[in-house]
């Protein structure tokens, strides 16, 4: 019944909706529900995810309008909703993604000359398995972006793939730039958390408990790892903070603030943790 009923149901919701928005006029670019992906469908779990990267950007900006930001992984567009207001006066948001009927979608629902989108040929066994398997840099000036943001792209990278496009986000970014990039951390936090999953009392329920233990190795490295549930290890992918020292030494690129996700039971600002990099 919700499969017949509920897109129907959605694009009148969204039409009467957006008669009523006064004050955040971003939110009008919002997709219909066919078009809402990225691990979430909902229309309310958009606008409060939009909220909250809409915050942490401009937190993280020096200059508040007038950006080059680069988002990877923009899937349908929902960073580049929370980044409008930045590219504000001749600003640029490019998005990139290895899923062509995303970028194809993007291309045609954001029409303003401040969007520009690019398919990126490169395979993901999880996302686009066809495509090459060649690791390919992203078509984008060295020392360019204000701004490189990716949601959800480092939990479906394994170890050699990570590194290689940590690497990218330094070369793309300005001296001083920064980089706002999520991830599973399994650090202390994760490693308590597992202690909460044993013990019915006490719980946040924040998450489906089992969905998050991460406790396969991701092709045999000894800090990625994904979960029992994965056909793919790149399905979803969690790294220990050796690893994100790994990045971060390979890249050169410095830690300035990390975010704790609500994925481990705890209360936090986003379900993944969120980490802000500096060049």
């Amino acid at each position: 019944m919700k499969k017949k009923l509920f897109p129907w149901l959605d694009k009148l919701f969204i039409e009467a909706d957006k008669q009523d928005i006064r004050r955040t006029k971003n939110i009008k670019l919002i997709p219909d529900f066919k078009n809402r992906r990225g691990g979430k469908t909902s229309y309310a779990e958009w606008a409060h995810v939009i909220g909250i990267f809409q915050t942490i950007i401009y937190q993280t900006l020096e200059k508040k309008t007038g950006n080059k930001i680069l988002d990877i992984g923009c899937g349908t567009g929902l960073l580049g909703i929370a980044s409008e207001p930045f590219i504000f006066d001749e600003g640029v948001y490019t998005g990139i993604d290895v899923m062509t009927d995303d970028i194809n979608f993007c291309k045609s629902h954001f029409t303003s000359k401040s969007y520009n989108f690019i398919h990126l040929n490169v395979a993901n066994p999880s996302y686009a398995s066809t495509q090459s398997s060649i690791l390919a840099p992203w078509p984008i000036n060295d020392g360019s972006q204000d701004l490189v943001t990716a949601l959800s792209v480092w939990t479906h990278l394994n170890e050699t793939d990570a590194i290689f496009y940590f690497n990218e986000i330094a070369r793309v970014l300005k001296k001083g730039a920064k980089a706002i990039i999520t991830f599973f951390v399994l650090d202390d936090e994760y490693n308590d958390s597992l202690k909460k999953r044993s013990n019915e009392t006490g719980r946040f329920h924040f998450t489906n408990q089992n969905d998050w233990i991460f406790d396969v190795k991701a092709y045999d490295s000894e800090n990625w790892f994904t979960t029992k549930l994965a056909r793919n290890p790149e399905d979803v992918i969690g790294v220990t903070q050796k690893a994100i020292n790994t990045l971060l030494e390979a890249s050169g690129l410095k830690m300035i603030q990390h975010y704790p996700g609500n994925w481990k039971e705890y209360p936090g600002v986003f379900f993944q943790d969120i980490l802000i990099l500096e060049k």
